[in-house]
C-alpha cells in the first residue's frame, strides 16, 4: 500500500474511530424493514408472475444480519481499545435490556392467543424453543412468531462470538471467521453429506442449516475488524470511500437480487452478503456519502430506529388489519397493506416510548462525559 493512500485515509480513519454514531444506518434499517413489510404484504400474493426481485423482501433480514455483526463487533472492539478489554457481563446486560422485553412480550401475546384463547395446545411443545432461542430450528412455529427465527440466530451469535473474540489471539480472529463462513456455506450446499453429517429431527426441532443463517452476521463481523485496522481501512476507503459508492453498491445489491437464480442458497447468497458488506462500508466510511441526505432524513431514520419493534409486531398488526378491515367489508389488498404498515410503525413507536424505554438504562453525567471523550457507535437494532 502506498504512503500516499495511507496518508489520504488517515483523516477519515480518525474520524471513523471517534464517530459516536453512523448517521446513515437508521435509514438503512428503514430500507431493510420496508423490504420485510413488503415481503409479508397481501399485495404480493395478487401479482401475477411477479419479477423475482419482488419476491426477495426477505433479504432485508440478511442485510440486518450484516449490519448487526458489524455494529456488535465494532462496539466490542472500541470498548476493548478504550478500557483494555470489554466486559462480557456488560455486553449481555445491554443486549438483554434491548432485546428481551419486547421479544418476550410478543411471544407471550402470540402464544397466549393461540394456546390459551384458541385452545391450540399442540403449540405448547414449541414454547421452550422461544424461551431458549431455538426458534430457527422449529418445524412448526407458533403463528405470528415466524420472524423470531432470526432473533434466535442473533442470540446464538451473541452467546458465542464475544467469547471467541475475547479468547482468540488477534491474528487468529479473521481466519476463524473465514473458516466459520466457509463451513456455513458448505453446510447449506450439502458439502458435509458425504461425511455423514446431515440434518436430523428431535421432537419439534429439525437441526439443519436451511438458508443464510450465520454467514451474513459473521461477514459483518469481518468488516468491523477490517475497519478497525488502519491499513485495511485505507484499502476499504480507496475502494468504497467515494461519495458515489453508496448508491452504486446499494443498486448492485438490488441488481443481484433481480438476476441471481431462484435458489440463493450457497454461493449466490455469499455474493449478495459480500456486496451488502461493501455497501455498508460505503455508508460508514464517510458520513457525507451519496445517500446521506436520503438515509438521514428524519422520518425515514425514525422508522429505522424503531425497526426492531416493527419487525416483531408486524405479523400481529397484519393479522389485526386483516381481521378488522375484513369485518368492515374492506377487501382492497392495497388498503390492507397500507393500514398494516402504518399500524406496525405506530405500535412499534408506542412500544419504543413505553415498554422499551422502561428498560433502557439512564446514563449518568460521568458516563456521558466519558462518551463525549471516547464516543462509541450506538448499539445496533437486531434483525429481527
Amino acid at each position: 500500500m502506498s504512503t500516499r493512500s495511507s496518508t489520504d485515509a488517515s483523516q477519515p480513519y480518525e474520524g471513523y474511530r471517534t464517530r459516536g454514531r453512523f448517521g446513515s444506518l437508521d435509514g438503512l434499517r428503514f430500507l431493510c424493514i420496508a423490504a420485510v413489510l413488503w415481503h409479508h404484504s397481501p399485495v404480493l400474493g395478487t401479482i401475477a408472475d411477479p419479477a423475482i426481485i419482488l419476491l426477495r423482501g426477505f433479504l432485508g433480514v440478511d442485510f440486518f444480519f450484516v449490519l448487526s455483526g458489524f455494529l456488535i463487533t465494532t462496539l466490542l472492539l472500541r470498548e476493548e481499545r478504550r478500557d483494555g478489554s470489554f466486559s462480557l457481563a456488560g455486553f449481555y446486560i445491554r443486549r438483554a435490556r434491548r432485546i428481551l422485553p419486547v421479544y418476550f412480550f410478543v411471544v407471550a401475546l402470540a402464544a397466549g392467543w393461540f394456546i390459551l384463547v384458541k385452545g391450540e395446545t399442540r403449540y405448547l411443545q414449541a414454547l421452550p424453543a422461544y424461551i431458549f432461542f431455538l426458534a430457527n430450528f422449529l418445524t412448526e412455529p407458533i403463528p405470528l412468531l415466524a420472524p423470531t427465527w432470526s432473533l434466535a440466530v442473533e442470540e446464538q451469535y451473541y452467546l458465542v462470538w464475544p467469547l471467541l473474540l475475547m479468547i482468540l489471539p488477534r491474528p487468529a480472529i479473521l481466519p476463524v471467521l473465514a473458516g466459520l463462513i466457509v463451513i456455513n456455506v458448505m453446510g447449506i450446499m450439502g458439502g458435509f453429506a458425504p461425511l455423514g453429517i446431515r440434518a436430523f429431527d428431535w421432537g419439534p426441532f429439525t437441526f439443519a442449516l436451511p438458508n443464510a443463517t450465520y454467514a451474513p452476521i459473521l461477514i459483518g463481523s469481518v468488516l468491523a475488524i477490517l475497519m478497525q485496522n488502519p491499513g485495511a481501512f485505507a484499502t476499504l476507503y480507496r475502494l468504497f470511500g467515494h461519495r458515489w459508492s453508496a448508491p452504486v453498491l446499494l443498486a448492485l445489491v438490488a441488481l443481484l437480487a433481480a438476476i441471481l437464480p431462484a435458489d440463493l442458497r450457497g454461493l449466490p447468497n455469499l455474493a449478495l452478503h459480500l456486496t451488502m458488506a461493501a455497501a455498508l462500508a460505503s455508508l460508514t466510511l464517510r458520513e457525507d456519502n451519496g445517500l446521506a441526505p436520503l438515509l438521514q432524513w428524519r422520518p425515514l431514520a425514525r422508522v429505522g430506529e424503531t425497526s426492531y419493534g416493527i419487525y416483531l409486531y408486524h405479523l400481529i398488526t397484519l393479522h389485526v388489519a386483516n381481521l378488522v378491515l375484513g369485518r368492515l367489508g374492506v377487501d382492497s389488498v392495497w388498503i390492507i397493506a397500507i393500514v398494516y404498515a402504518l399500524l406496525s410503525v405506530a405500535v412499534a413507536e408506542i412500544s419504543f416510548r413505553t415498554l422499551e424505554a422502561w428498560f433502557r438504562p439512564s446514563k449518568p453525567r460521568a458516563h456521558q462525559a466519558r462518551l463525549s471523550r471516547h464516543p462509541q457507535p450506538e448499539p445496533p437494532e437486531p434483525p429481527e
